[in-house]
C-alpha cells in the first residue's frame, strides 16, 4: 500500500495501458460537499453501473466498430478518502475538466462544494490544475499556482511545485530550473494536493483495478 497520492505524479509519464487497472498518466478529480454518487452521475455514470460496484478491471468499453472502443466512453475508477470523493482516469484527460470547460451544466461548480482536478491534458499540454473552492474555478499550469493566495497555493509552493518565472527570475534561471526539475514536476504537484486534501489512495488497489469503476460519458 502506498500512502498519499504522490505516486500518481511519479508515474505521470508511464504508459497508461500496462496494468489491469491504472498506473500511468492518471488524471485525478476530487470533490467534497456533495454526495459521491451524485457527483459520478454528473460525470455521466450510469445508475445501474453505480449499483453494481463492478471492479474497474472488469469494465469493458463498448466498441464503436470492431477493434475500436467508443470515443465517447472512458473508464473511471472511484472511491472515498475522508470527506473527498476521488475519480481516476487514464485516457489522457479528466472528464470533469472537459465538461466544465465545455459548460456542461451538471459539471459547473457550485457554492458549498469544492472540486480540485489534476488533468493530464495529453491532447493539449501542459497538464492543468483546476480548483473550484466554490462557484468560481481557477486554473494553473503545472509549475505555477492559481494566484489566489489560497491554502492550495501555499501547499504547491511548500512542495516545490511552483517554478520560478519571469520577470521575478532571469530567463536563464527559469530555463535551468525547468531543465533540472521538469521530470519530477507532476510528482511535486500531486504531493502538494495530497498535503492540501489529506487524500490517500492505495496504489496497489488502483494498479490491480480492484476499486469500483464506471464509464464516464
Amino acid at each position: 500500500m502506498s500512502d498519499g497520492i504522490a505516486w500518481m505524479g511519479a508515474h505521470h509519464h508511464t504508459p497508461s495501458s500496462t496494468v489491469p487497472g491504472m498506473l500511468g498518466g492518471i488524471s485525478l478529480t476530487l470533490a467534497r460537499g456533495m454526495e459521491r454518487d451524485e457527483f459520478l452521475i454528473n460525470l455521466g455514470a450510469d445508475l445501474d453501473e453505480l449499483a453494481a460496484r463492478t471492479p474497474c478491471r472488469e469494465l469493458r468499453v463498448p466498441v464503436e466498430r470492431p477493434g475500436r472502443p467508443s470515443p465517447h466512453l472512458n473508464r473511471a475508477m472511484y472511491g472515498m478518502s475522508g470527506e473527498w470523493t476521488y475519480v481516476l482516469e487514464d485516457w489522457g484527460m479528466a472528464t470533469w475538466a472537459t465538461g466544465y470547460r465545455g459548460k456542461v451544466r451538471s459539471m459547473l461548480p457550485c457554492e458549498g462544494e469544492e472540486i480540485l482536478c489534476l488533468t493530464a491534458n495529453r491532447f493539449s499540454p501542459p497538464a492543468l490544475i483546476i480548483h473550484a473552492p466554490g462557484a468560481r474555478a481557477h486554473r494553473a499550469d503545472f509549475g505555477t499556482d492559481t494566484e489566489q493566495g489560497s491554502a492550495l497555493d501555499a501547499a504547491l509552493s511548500a512542495a516545490g511545485a511552483v517554478f520560478p518565472s519571469m520577470p521575478e527570475a532571469s530567463e536563464a534561471d527559469v530555463v535551468a530550473h525547468f531543465e533540472e526539475h521538469a521530470e519530477r514536476l507532476p510528482e511535486l504537484v500531486f504531493t502538494a494536493v495530497g498535503a492540501y486534501t489529506g487524500v490517500i489512495i492505495d496504489q496497489d488497489a488502483v494498479k490491480a483495478g480492484d476499486l469500483p469503476g464506471v464509464l464516464c460519458r
